[in-house]
């Protein structure tokens, strides 16, 4: 939810880990990279769309 993108931290796929911030309507992720579109519902989630990759560390 977007409550959660205030100040998250969330584990992906590979078990690393992004954190995002922000409020509003303007949230970032790992402090580089802006959510452009967020809270997409989709069949079986909702997406937030970022502006760059998301590369693995």
């Amino acid at each position: 939810t977007p409550q959660q993108l205030e100040n998250g931290s969330f584990e992906t796929l590979q078990k690393g880990m992004v954190t995002t911030s922000g409020s509003g309507e303007a949230y970032k992720v790992n402090d580089t990279s802006n959510v452009v579109c967020g809270n997409v519902k989709t069949a079986n989630a909702n997406v937030y769309i970022v502006d760059t990759v998301l590369m693995p560390k």
